[in-house]
């Protein structure tokens, strides 16, 4: 056996060896996976291109004796993951992501894209050695594809000691997906030699970055529906942060998660040990085909000793509460979470108990006939139902009041000067005729929290997008309805949808106002009372304008209700004001007729 055979044996021996080490200690798999065909061609390129790469080591030879490509031999790859929820593409320059669609959800005919604005400066999860003002490594890894759902990428880095020396260690990021989950879990090692001390930068080891703007597109002027939050859940309780355009702040308090969401879809990051965030920057500062960035920038403290696993898990996927709650329970996700409480990105304060009765009803009805915008329908029927005796305690109420108007007129003219003794009197005359004058309010008080809470929740209820009612008309009930559209624009408006449910809004609105008004003897003659009953809807048609049709759908058929419910009454009030001897005053006084004499 001649001198140069023995010495290919050799060193073929140390690149298994090594390769046998970096595959047990960073790179073992999770879970058993049955399917690995999709990724098979992609690994035999991997083999034939990446020189020694990672293929099987031994632990007992030291990590940074691995062999690398050398930077000149590197070229920049994409590989793909691809599972049943999520197609992830990644890139080996920095080992980042840089397209992550949902396959499930399509926005205007292509999956939704949860990895928006990527650019050479600007990747999702990119890591930069410092803190966040730092710029992302722009390296090229070496990748070792493990199976279909585990890839990792890895790169042997050197830095100035304080000694005056160098220190090396191996950067390695290992993403591990699930076929049937839209969470999926990174972990970062950091592997030096044996005598260094530590990684920092300043006062941080990396920075982590979120993905840097999440899907679909909106414009923030024209949409004003859609919007990106920054949220951070700590100690059972959310906080939720919206920035302006160009910003960058710092949240310096404990979470277990931070998270960016939309309208309809979310991110979130959860650090299995949340001590070692040390803080965290939200950022919309750079702006990318006039769509402003929205990224979590997780700050990592300064690393002792020479090893260092940290790990996280990321979901990216629709804000769907039966999804995110599945992780507060171990037995109900595949990677066996539990208290995560991703959930609690869907609450809406003080008035989620009511929006979830309301998503009850509605899907109750939804079961019954498979369509959302008819679910609206019976859901706001069924409401006016339920609220229809106290809307008629509120028009009786407003009839005594008118009943005992003269009286009370009385007193404020007798007591006009002293204050105190005309509400003692008003109190007393109040009590001797069983009147209450929060009668009339109970209605509106009630009311108030029902419009807030659909208002949140027309806006956020997953179902709703995409779900059509009308075909031609109301095909998404989650933005606003279009009968035409300009095609030249319109002056200084330019491109604009003529919709028809806010037109049908408005008119029944004023309708309603026109046979309400029967129902007081006092507003006609009262211009800042007709000010307010037909200019408000003039300006909540503008409002409105772009709002979603299931909002539009349930404010114009509850105006519809309450104006058969407010006839029904009229006629009522009426037979009690002739009961009562009220009618004779209540109508038009004709000027006397007068004869001309011969």
């Amino acid at each position: 056996m001649d001198k140069n055979t023995i010495w290919a044996i050799v060193l073929s021996s140390l690149v298994l060896f090594a390769s046998f080490f970096i595959q047990n200690k960073y790179f073992a798999k999770e879970q058993p996976v049955e399917n690995a065909g999709s990724v098979q061609a992609q690994t035999e390129q991997l083999q034939n291109t990446a020189g020694s790469g990672l293929s099987a080591l031994q632990s007992t030879v030291p990590l940074l004796n691995v062999p690398e490509q050398s930077d000149d031999t590197l070229e920049e790859q994409e590989y793909v993951v691809e599972t049943e929820k999520i197609k992830a593409v990644f890139t080996n320059r920095g080992g980042d992501l840089v397209s992550y669609e949902l396959k499930g959800h399509l926005d205007k005919g292509t999956p939704v894209q949860m990895a928006k604005n990527i650019s050479l400066s600007n990747r999702a999860f990119s890591l930069s050695l410092g803190g966040a003002s730092n710029a992302i490594i722009n390296d090229l890894f070496n990748v070792k594809i493990i199976d279909d759902k585990t890839i990792g990428f890895y790169k042997k880095f050197s830095i100035s000691n304080t000694s005056g020396g160098q220190d090396s260690f191996i950067l390695v990021k290992q993403y591990s997906f699930d076929e049937k989950e839209y969470l999926f879990k990174l972990d970062i090692t950091i592997d030096g030699e044996k005598d260094m001390n530590g990684l920092a930068f300043g006062d941080a080891a990396y920075t982590l970055r979120s993905s840097p703007q999440i899907g679909p597109y909106y414009n923030p002027k024209a949409d004003r529906y859609e919007r990106r939050t920054f949220m951070f859940f700590t100690k059972e309780k959310i906080k939720k942060l919206n920035l302006s355009d160009g910003n960058v702040k710092t949240y310096d308090k404990p979470f277990s998660w931070a998270g960016v969401a939309g309208k309809y879809f979310v991110q979130q990051i959860v650090p299995l040990s949340s001590s070692t965030i040390q803080s965290a920057e939200y950022s919309t500062k750079n702006k990318i085909d006039n769509f402003q960035d929205a990224q979590l920038l997780l700050v990592r403290s300064p690393v002792s000793g020479s090893f260092v696993q940290d790990s996280y898990y990321v979901y990216m996927g629709p804000k769907v509460e039966k999804n995110l709650k599945s992780y507060n329970n171990a037995a109900e996700n595949n990677w066996k979470l539990s208290g995560l409480k991703l959930d609690e990105s869907l609450g809406s304060g003080w008035l989620g108990w009511l929006e979830t009765f309301l998503k009850f009803l509605m899907e109750f009805f939804y079961k019954l006939i498979p369509n959302w915008g008819v679910s609206i329908i019976l859901m706001t029927i069924l409401l006016k139902l339920v609220m229809y005796p106290l809307t008629k305690k509120s028009s009786v109420a407003t009839l005594k009041m008118q009943e005992l108007q003269p009286r009370i007129q009385e007193i404020q003219t007798k007591y006009k000067n002293n204050p105190e003794k005309m509400n003692a009197e008003m109190g007393k005359f109040y009590k001797e005729a069983g009147y209450n004058p929060l009668s009339g309010c109970l209605p509106l008080l009630i009311q108030f929290p029902l419009i807030f809470a659909m208002f949140n929740l027309f806006n956020n209820y997953f179902e709703f997008r995409g779900a059509m009612f009308i075909p031609g008309w109301i095909p998404d009930l989650s933005v606003g309805d279009s009968v035409y559209v300009f095609p030249a624009g319109l002056p200084l408006i330019g491109e604009l949808p003529l919709r028809l449910l806010p037109i049908i809004y408005v008119a029944s609105q004023l309708l309603f106002t026109k046979i309400t008004q029967s129902a007081s003897a006092n507003v006609s003659g009262n211009n800042s009372m007709k000010y307010m009953m037909y200019g408000m809807p003039l300006f909540f048609f503008f409002m409105f304008y772009s709002a979603p049709a299931g909002l539009l759908l349930y404010w114009t058929i509850s105006n519809f209700l309450q104006l058969i419910q407010q006839l029904v009454i009229n006629k009522m009030m009426h037979a009690k004001r002739v009961e009562m001897g009220l009618a004779e005053a209540d109508a038009p006084k004709k000027a006397p007729v007068t004869k001309k004499k011969k």
